[in-house]
């Protein structure tokens, strides 16, 4: 039981957690590290909480989760009151709607960019000073990029090419680039499909939003790797002042939607601050604790 009570524990945590680090401003300095503790604490709550409801379930095989899960089949359930049987349920059940949803987002995400594909093949050209790159004639500021298995697209439009000179041009062009390398678009699917799950929080709202954001500056810190960061921070802010409209479904944009975010991304271009090595040795070595923690607890005899 004290297992059970331990991913109960961990699985409250991480809730806190997930508040604290969708407010945090240290993550800014080290985006790909906050990206990481993102995912650790996602996954570290989803195994805590299905765990915990597991373990109340099979406390009368008394071997923990892993090692209660034969005594239940072998038994048909028969030992379990109405609490345990209540707690079996809403384990299955959760495990249930998560795995459907994300696999619902992959699915609609898929199919919004086999039509955005098919799309572009009809109405975009090639253009010989931006190589790589899928040119639409449309007179907004627009940029972004369809990731894909096989090949990922970047996209920008005309009247971005008229708004930015040739460096900034290229910088948004590899913000883009490092989106695609780097599958930015799978970090965000268990987050979004989260969302959907949980419509109702809040917080879950925010952490998809506090995600987003450092998948934004992650491109950033690539795209501007060589070159000028002012170049990208004057893109930026011209993208901003020209309103450019959201990107389309299952593509990622270097266009933010808020000017607070556009700021934030611009003074830390503008104004890097490095994260003190105490600092990111401590967060390093956080990201595998808290992802490892529910397991090890899983497979314990409690």
């Amino acid at each position: 039981m004290t297992g059970t009570a331990l991913l109960a524990l961990i699985s409250l945590g991480t809730v806190g957690g997930a508040h604290l680090l969708s407010r945090a401003r240290w993550t800014w300095r080290t985006p790909r590290i906050g990206i990481a503790l993102w995912q650790a604490l996602g996954l570290c709550w989803g195994i805590a909480t299905i765990g915990a409801l597991l373990g109340l379930a099979l406390v009368p095989y008394g071997k923990g989760v892993v090692g209660g899960l034969p005594g239940l089949y072998a038994d048909q359930a028969a030992r379990l009151n109405a609490v345990e049987v209540a707690a079996l349920l809403a384990a299955v059940s959760l495990t249930g709607v998560l795995l459907v949803m994300l696999m619902y987002a992959v699915v609609r995400v898929v199919r919004a960019r086999r039509r955005h594909r098919a799309l572009l093949a009809l109405v975009s050209r090639r253009d010989s000073s931006v190589p790589g790159t899928l040119v639409l004639d449309h007179p907004g500021a627009a940029a972004y990029c369809v990731p894909g298995v096989r090949s990922s697209k970047v996209v920008v439009s005309a009247g971005t090419m008229e708004l930015l000179d040739r460096g900034e041009l290229a910088a948004v062009l590899a913000h883009e680039r490092a989106h695609a390398r780097e599958r930015h678009d799978l970090v965000l699917l268990p987050f979004a499909s989260l969302r959907q799950v949980f419509p109702q929080f809040r917080l879950v709202g925010r952490c998809l939003d506090a995600v987003e954001l450092l998948i934004e500056m992650a491109a950033d810190d690539r795209a501007r790797h060589g070159r000028p960061a002012r170049e990208l921070a004057t893109a930026l802010l011209r993208f901003a002042a020209a309103r450019p409209a959201a990107a389309p479904s299952g593509t990622l944009g270097v266009a933010s939607h808020s000017d607070i975010p556009v700021m934030a991304r611009v003074n830390r271009l503008l104004e890097p601050e490095p994260l003190p090595r105490k600092t990111r040795v401590a967060a390093t070595v956080a990201v595998p604790v808290i992802a490892g923690l529910p397991l090890l607890l899983l497979v314990l005899p409690h």
